[in-house]
């Protein structure tokens, strides 16, 4: 299956990654906005791409960008279909020069995700996918991969972790996962590529008990339920992006659909909540 607009987004998401390049392992500037994370003329380059593109695709659907925020709820409460748009996840290694930054795009209907694109700048690799549409994963436009989250760990349960964030309640949930599996075997990886190494069946389990936005999951959550995966909160209720006042998720766990351990891991994760 497909959709109507994915291989669109998919374009544009592969243009506005080709915009970041030029600013990226130069010195570029950077600048802080008001929560003092930092931003920089590659972020904005992609978003003014992706804004136009969007809206050129698709006029009626209005567009919520981590560069163009300030959209009143008022005013957000009355979509029912939006693009949610991180113009460049990972800025943090983007500035440090590492290759892990990416682009995404997410199409939510009604608070849920119904497709997101994720694509890899340095690279050109992008992965897209949504509940009901698969995932792929494709080096070239004409070379997609479908792909799986594997079901069981073939020998160490492998924990996808941040490179930057962490927290105490993430560090007791590690000491009972680690207990049930015993040793784990950590990967870490940054931006929402966390996510893709769960969709194309390289690790087991990302929990996140430390702050995200909306726009740093939504089309990476999107890839990874097409590949048979879910998002949960730590109450085991899937993730979901209506609109609220604000932007920021509850803790979260991603991970296989059809695991069986995923009870185990709801409740080692309710114990902490």
């Amino acid at each position: 299956m497909s959709h109507q607009y994915l291989p669109a987004v998919i374009e544009l998401v592969r243009q506005a990654g080709v915009a970041t390049l030029p600013f990226w392992r130069n010195d570029t500037l950077v600048t802080a906005k008001a929560d003092a994370s930092p931003v920089t003329a590659a972020d904005l380059a992609a978003h003014h791409l992706l804004l136009a593109g969007l809206k050129a695709l698709a006029p009626e659907i209005p567009v919520l960008s981590e560069e163009a925020a300030d959209i009143p709820l008022s005013e957000r409460e009355q979509w029912t279909r939006w693009w949610l748009v991180d113009p460049l996840d990972g800025t943090k290694e983007f500035i440090a020069g590492s290759e892990e930054f990416t682009v995404n795009v997410a199409l939510i209907e009604r608070g849920r995700v119904v497709f997101g694109v994720v694509g890899i700048p340095t690279s050109g690799r992008c992965y897209y996918g949504g509940a009901g549409l698969g995932a792929f994963c494709a080096d070239l436009p004409a070379e997609a991969e479908q792909i799986f989250v594997r079901i069981a760990p073939p020998e160490a349960f492998t924990l996808v972790a941040s490179k930057r964030h962490s927290s105490p309640a993430q560090e007791r949930l590690l000491e009972g996962l680690s207990e049930r599996f015993g040793d784990l075997q950590l990967a870490s990886v940054g931006s929402s590529l966390k996510f893709c190494l769960l969709a194309e069946g390289n690790a087991d389990c990302y929990p996140r008990l430390a702050p995200t936005s909306q726009w740093d999951t939504a089309a990476a959550q999107g890839v990874l339920e097409g590949a048979g995966g879910e998002v949960l909160d730590l109450k085991g209720v899937p993730l979901t992006y209506e609109a609220r006042e604000s932007f920021l998720n509850p803790s979260f766990l991603a991970l296989p659909q059809a695991a069986e351990w995923r009870a185990e891991l709801i409740q080692l994760a309710r114990a902490l909540d």
